[in-house]
């Protein structure tokens, strides 16, 4: 049985004792033909160390998730500092001769690129010098299942034109509930995750489509992010996989979901659940992409689009979840922060009407069927935020 060619790739930033163990994990996985990337996006703290004595086999990793003999160790680390890694240089042949669970490539970022950048550097590196056929982004804050990648794989094979697979990412601390199965999209440039804060009763256990991936756990077709390029550098952090995810689909790609890909994330471990600066990001480039992506009508009619989205954040104050939780923050620093978030993303305008232009002159759907993906990957705001 021919097996496609998996390169997976995890974006480490002060965070190795969360990294080591996700690559326990991986290492594990019952799959013959991958490799395993971890990038480190410029770290502070003792990352780079700490990820070498684990291949050393000198910090043994105990996690409840993972029940299966301990790998053997030592793990041939082959180091790539970030020019390397841009310009495709390594030594291709002398790492082939060690078996997937005995390798790891180490990138160096000299800094911190943000998830876009962290993870393009891997992504380009991937395509360029060892040719997957698929793309696998992992948090560095997660567990995945030992089958992850065979059930995700005999999915993308039924229809060549799925670029895009999710997940069923649940969360660490509580494996009952369901961090994300997908995306949801809403008029106002906004997302969510399906299946979000949901009780796992297996309501989703079945192949189905959805808009996107979330990229916490995400696989992406070499052919699809070799046509529409990859995550975009402007967004730096959070929406970059919504973004992904409307290119993709502008261009004719779709997504599916496989319901024994599972995968446990501890969630938000790098910027804070609820922090003044997640709540920028998002809501800065929830703007850039709309501007970006979205069909004109939808822009025109964006002011009452967003009304709406405030009006039902106002409203939801005593749902206590997840996104009218930053109301713990305060309302003068949501305030703050939200403006400070439009100025900039008003600054960045010209820049993305441009980028617009360029998506707008090679899509390949009409306005007809992105206003049925409205229909069929959409939920109410109000019962999204106050379930």
């Amino acid at each position: 049985m021919m097996y496609p060619h998996i390169s997976i790739i995890i974006l480490n930033w002060n965070g190795w004792r969360d990294t080591i163990e996700c690559l326990e994990s991986v290492y594990q996985l019952d799959y013959p033909y991958y490799d395993v990337i971890v990038v480190d996006n410029g770290s502070k703290d003792e990352s780079i160390q700490r990820i070498k004595e684990y291949c050393e086999g000198k910090i043994k990793v105990n996690s409840r998730f993972i029940k299966y003999n301990s790998i053997n160790k030592p793990i041939k680390i082959f180091e790539v500092k970030d020019e390397d890694a841009r310009k495709g240089k390594f030594k291709y042949s002398l790492y082939r001769k060690y078996e997937p669970n005995r390798r790891l490539i180490l990138i160096k970022n000299r800094e911190n690129y943000g998830f876009s950048g962290g993870n393009n550097i891997g992504i380009k590196f991937a395509l360029e010098v060892l040719d997957p056929d698929y793309i696998l982004l992992l948090n560095n804050d997660t567990v995945v299942h030992r089958n992850f990648l065979k059930t995700a794989i005999s999915i993308a094979k039924m229809n060549e034109k799925i670029g895009m697979i999710s997940t069923k990412i649940l969360f660490y601390d509580n494996p009952r509930i369901i961090n994300s199965v997908g995306t949801i999209i809403f008029k106002d440039g906004s997302a969510a995750h399906l299946g979000g804060r949901e009780l796992d009763n297996g309501q989703y256990n079945r192949i189905f489509e959805t808009f996107a991936p979330c990229a916490a756990a995400a696989f992406y077709r070499k052919e699809m992010l070799k046509e529409i390029g990859l995550f975009d550098e402007d967004l730096f952090l959070y929406m970059e996989d919504v973004d992904l995810g409307w290119r993709a689909r502008l261009m004719g790609w779709k997504c599916f979901y496989s319901p024994n890909s599972i995968v446990y994330h501890k969630h938000s471990v790098s910027s804070g659940k609820y922090s003044r600066f997640k709540l920028y990001y998002i809501e800065r480039n929830r703007l850039l992409v709309l501007i970006k992506n979205y069909p004109i009508k939808y822009l025109i009619l964006f002011p009452i689009y967003n009304l709406h989205k405030y009006i039902v954040l106002l409203l939801s104050k005593s749902c206590n979840q997840d996104i009218s939780n930053y109301n713990q923050l305060g309302i003068l620093p949501i305030f703050t922060t939200i403006a400070r978030a439009w100025i900039d993303a008003i600054r960045h305008t010209p820049k993305f009407i441009l980028k617009r232009h360029q998506i707008m002159k090679q899509k390949r759907v009409n306005s007809t069927e992105i206003d049925k993906w409205f229909r069929k990957f959409s939920k109410s705001l109000f019962e999204v935020v106050c379930k």
